[in-house]
C-alpha cells in the first residue's frame, strides 16, 4: 500500500466535486464507460505523482512511443532475451531482433513449420505486435510508476490474462514500482484479495469517481468469501452504472428478454442483466457497488425478505436508514399499531420492522395450518402448502421458505384468510398488508426491487404456479421462453406487464 494524497478536479466532467485518494495499491485499475473521463483522470494522477517526486511513463492507447520503445531492445540485452523467449512460447514462432545498418532493432517472426522468416512489423498480426510493446513498456521501463491504457487492445481474453500476471509477478520483485490500468476488460479485473478492491477507480458519466480507502473487518471477510466465485461474466458491472443483478439464469433471461419493450427513456442503453448464482452473493454484489459508488440495482424474490446476506446489507444501507428517517413523522400512526411505546423509544429501522412483520406471520402460518376442513379451492392449496412444510420439516416456522408462503397467501387471499381466522389474528391482516408494501417501499430506495409475487416463476404466463417450493422449474423455464421469444413486443407489454414495471423502476436514473 502507497500513501499519496491526491485530488483531481475536473469540473467540465464532474462539477464542483473532487476526487480524493490517498491509499494506493501497487497495482491499480481504473475502469468504468465510456466518456467518463478515465484518460482524464490518469493524466491528472501522473501529474500529482511526478509533482510528488516519482517519474512516471505513461504508454498511451494510441501507441505513439512504439518505435522508441522497440528501441530499448538494442540497449538492454536481458530485455531482448526475456521478451524473446516470452513470445516465443506464447506463439509457438521463433521470434528475434535483428539490427539494421541504421542501428535499429528489426523483431523478426521465423515460422518453424515451414521455415518461413518475415519482419514482424510486415507480416504478424496486431496481437503480437500489442503483447511485444506492453512487454518492452513492463520489463524495459525502469520509472516507479507506469501507466497503460487500454492495454487489452488487439489481445485475445487468454493473452490479456498473461500479462496481467506478468504484471503481477513484476510488481511482486520490485515493491516499489505502481502500476496503473486505465481499461474497458474484465479480464484485467484481477481481484484475487479483498484488500485489491481499494486499487479499483470506478469513472462515471457526469460524477466524480469513486473507490474504496478502507474495509471493515467485516466487510474483508465478506469479500474473501467471495472473490473465488468472482468470474468474467459477474465483472461487467464494473463498466457501466446500468447493470441489474438477478439471483438465477432464468431471471436473466426472462428480464433480458424484456428489454427491448421498454422505452428509450428508461435508461437501457448500457444495462445488462447478470445472474450471480443466489441470494447470498447478492448481498455481496449489492455491498461492493456501495463501497465502489456504482449504481447497482437488484432485482430478488420475496422470500430475501427473511434471510441472506441481502437482507443483512440492505437493513445497514445508509439510503434506507435516511428514508425511514424521512417517514417517521407520517408514519408514526402505523408504528403505533406494530409497536409498544416502549418500543417506539428507540427508532425503528428496517431490521426492527422485518423482525416484527415475521412474528405476525409465523403466527398467522401456525394457526392457517390448525385449520382441517375443507374452505375453498384457493383456501384449500394455500393450507395444503403449509401442511407440506410441516411434514418435511420439523421446525419450518424458522424457514423463509415458510414465511414466503404465508406472505404470499395473505398478499394473494387477505380477505378469506381473515374470515377463517380468530379474530385478534384476524386483525393482523391488514397491518401485514401495510406493512409489506411500506418495507418494500423502504427497500427500493436502495435500488432493491423484490418480486411481491413471490419468485420469477410466479410471473409466468404459460404456467399456473402457486407457492414455493417449485418443482420442475427447468422446464417451466424453458416453456416460457419458448413462448416469449415468439411473442411481438405489443403482446410481451400487455403479458409482463407487472415484470416490466419492475424492470422500468430498476432502469430509472
Amino acid at each position: 500500500m502507497i500513501e499519496l494524497e491526491t485530488k483531481v478536479k475536473l469540473p467540465f466532467l464532474w462539477g464542483r466535486a473532487v476526487f480524493k485518494k490517498t491509499n494506493w495499491n501497487q497495482v491499480n485499475l481504473i475502469v468504468g464507460p465510456n466518456g467518463s473521463g478515465k484518460t482524464l483522470l490518469a493524466e491528472e494522477i501522473a501529474r500529482q505523482f511526478s509533482e510528488k517526486g516519482f517519474e512516471v511513463d505513461f504508454l498511451r492507447s494510441e501507441r505513439f512511443n512504439q518505435e522508441e520503445l522497440l528501441s530499448i531492445l538494442k540497449e538492454d540485452f536481458s530485455v531482448r532475451e526475456k521478451i524473446e523467449g516470452v513470445i516465443s512460447n506464447m506463439f509457438g514462432k521463433t521470434i528475434r531482433f535483428e539490427e539494421t545498418p541504421d542501428g535499429s532493432v528489426v523483431p523478426m517472426v521465423e515460422n518453424r513449420a515451414w521455415g518461413v522468416e518475415y519482419s514482424l512489423r510486415d507480416g504478424e498480426c496486431h496481437g503480437l505486435k500489442e503483447i511485444l510493446t506492453l512487454l518492452v513498456a513492463l520489463y524495459g521501463l525502469k520509472s516507479p510508476v507506469l501507466i497503460l491504457d487500454e492495454p487489452e487492445l488487439h489481445l485475445h481474453p487468454q493473452f490479456q490474462y498473461f500479462f496481467m500476471n506478468e504484471i503481477r509477478k513484476v510488481a511482486a520483485e520490485d515493491s516499489k514500482r505502481i502500476f496503473f490500468l486505465i481499461t474497458h476488460s474484465p479480464y484485467f479485473i484481477d481481484l484475487r484479495f479483498a484488500e485489491d478492491l481499494l486499487g479499483v477507480v470506478v469513472c462515471h458519466v457526469n460524477r466524480v469517481p469513486t473507490s474504496i480507502d478502507y474495509l471493515s473487518e467485516k466487510d474483508e471477510s465478506l469479500f474473501r468469501r467471495f472473490l473465488p466465485r468472482f468470474n468474467t461474466y459477474h465483472k461487467q458491472f464494473f463498466f457501466s452504472d446500468n447493470q441489474i443483478f438477478v439471483e438465477g439464469y432464468t431471471d436473466q433471461q426472462m428480464f433480458t428478454n424484456l428489454l427491448d419493450c421498454l422505452e428509450s427513456h428508461y435508461g437501457t442503453a448500457g444495462t445488462g442483466v447478470i445472474d450471480v448464482g443466489g441470494k447470498d452473493e447478492l448481498g455481496v454484489f449489492f455491498k461492493v457497488c456501495s463501497l465502489l459508488g456504482t449504481e447497482g440495482r437488484i432485482i430478488t424474490d420475496l422470500d430475501s425478505l427473511f434471510a441472506g446476506k441481502l437482507r443483512d446489507v440492505v437493513c445497514e444501507d445508509d439510503r434506507v436508514i435516511a428514508w425511514l428517517e424521512k417517514q417517521k413523522e407520517k408514519q408514526m400512526p402505523f408504528y403505533k399499531s406494530l409497536f409498544t411505546r416502549r418500543e417506539l423509544e428507540s427508532p425503528v429501522t428496517l431490521e426492527k420492522l422485518i423482525y416484527r412483520f415475521e412474528s405476525y406471520i409465523v403466527a398467522i402460518g401456525k394457526a392457517v395450518c390448525e385449520i382441517d376442513f375443507s374452505v375453498s379451492p384457493e383456501i384449500d392449496i394455500f393450507i395444503e402448502k403449509l401442511k407440506a412444510l410441516y411434514d418435511k420439516y420439523e421446525k419450518p416456522e424458522g424457514l423463509d421458505t415458510f414465511k414466503t408462503v404465508v406472505l404470499m397467501g395473505i398478499l394473494r387471499l387477505s380477505a378469506e384468510i381473515q374470515d377463517i381466522l380468530p379474530i385478534p389474528l384476524a386483525r393482523t391482516i391488514p397491518l401485514i398488508v401495510n406493512a409489506t408494501w411500506f418495507i418494500l417501499a423502504a427497500i427500493e430506495s436502495a435500488r432493491v426491487y423484490i418480486l411481491p409475487l413471490g419468485c420469477i416463476e410466479h410471473y409466468y404466463v404459460c404456467s399456473d404456479v402457486k407457492y414455493m417450493p417449485i418443482s420442475a422449474k427447468d422446464r417451466l423455464f424453458h416453456h416460457e421462453v419458448e413462448e416469449m421469444v415468439s411473442q411481438s413486443p405489443d403482446e410481451l407489454r400487455k403479458n409482463y406487464w407487472s415484470l416490466i414495471e419492475i424492470l422500468k423502476k430498476a432502469c430509472a436514473k
